[in-house]
């Protein structure tokens, strides 16, 4: 039964919980959430998607839904990444909360007990934002800190710097959510865009539970660029101004060439081979800059257009019959 049609029925809560080889970290993790939860008057539902995993995590999680009935999990057909699998999960929360955290021991689950505190104080979102980086190289940190300030530069939606996609949400929330259904997915700027009455939590992350960091410096570079590209147009109008600058060089040196003629001074028009090249490498190189930009707008368009799924599902495994399940299509 739904809780909001039973006031005596404690609210309930889905955790939805991204993996992607943590096979050596989940039954780890699970109890730690076990813990972390216990106790608390709420129903918990626990979705764990695994993002087309290489090793046994599929293994893993099958075994914990035999073992707890609260777990539910997901198998993606392939690795679609961390934003889709994000997104596979919210597509199955219907409780009045839902919060999603990674598998890796890196978003504590000891404080969900404080963001359900504060969710019922009103709050639609509550977002975490790290305040200590534990074992982050300086080249991550340089390289964090870079991309917070040119998104919050470039775009009009602000993202929270040191913000993680570790956050509660209230069931509305999740519902507007899912109508926003484009490819190119940054949910912290899909979140931050929406504008519900939100508050920060801040947390120091714990070292993981075991193994290393999946997220490459190629999957950083992707969702950075899904940042800037799906919630700026900021770089098309600094394609603009460098052509209009140009522009404006062109017509100086016009100006100045045409001096030489007013003044009678043609002799002091000799060719410069150098700096006729200077210019054209100048302005060539900036063309290309302005179609690459174009391009890559034009190519985030032909992926929307195309209107492919998000993700797909290989099979989702739970001990609850099937009718107890979100009925909105997994797969889209």
């Amino acid at each position: 039964m739904n809780p909001s049609l039973c006031p005596l029925c404690p609210p309930t809560v889905d955790l939805v919980i991204p993996m992607f080889n943590e096979e050596a970290a989940a039954a780890l993790f699970h109890q730690q959430l076990s813990e972390a939860i216990a106790g608390l008057p709420y129903t918990f539902n626990i979705l764990y998607v695994n993002d087309g995993s290489r090793d046994q995590t599929q293994a893993v999680l099958e075994q914990l839904v035999q073992a707890d009935a609260r777990v539910r999990v997901i198998e993606l057909s392939r690795n679609f990444g961390h934003q889709a699998a994000l997104t596979a999960g919210l597509d199955r929360a219907c409780g009045d909360y839902t919060i999603t955290l990674d598998g890796d021991g890196q978003h504590p689950p000891a404080l969900i007990s404080e963001m359900l505190a504060l969710a019922e104080q009103g709050y639609d979102i509550v977002l975490t934002q790290r305040v200590e980086e534990q074992g982050l190289t300086p080249f991550k940190r340089l390289t964090s800190a870079l991309f917070y300030r040119v998104i919050n530069r470039l775009g009009e939606t602000q993202i929270l710097p040191g913000g993680a996609d570790f956050r509660l949400m209230s069931r509305v929330v999740v519902e507007k959510l899912r109508g926003m259904r484009e490819y190119h997915r940054f949910l912290r700027g899909m979140v931050a865009w929406m504008g519900f009455k939100t508050i920060i939590l801040p947390f120091t992350p714990p070292q993981r539970l075991a193994g290393a960091s999946k997220y490459s410096l190629r999957k950083m570079l992707r969702l950075g660029m899904n940042a800037i590209f799906s919630f700026s147009l900021m770089p098309l109008y600094a394609a603009v101004s460098i052509g209009a600058l140009f522009l404006v060089l062109a017509l100086i040196e016009a100006v100045y060439v045409l001096s030489f003629w007013v003044t009678g001074n043609t002799a002091q028009l000799a060719p410069g081979w150098s700096s006729l090249m200077f210019m054209l490498l100048i302005i060539g190189g900036s063309l290309m800059v302005t179609l690459g930009l174009i391009g890559i707008y034009i190519g985030y368009i032909f992926q929307e257009v195309k209107q492919r799924p998000i993700y797909l599902i290989r099979k989702a495994i739970s001990q609850k019959p099937p009718h107890d399940e979100n009925p909105l299509d997994p797969s889209a």
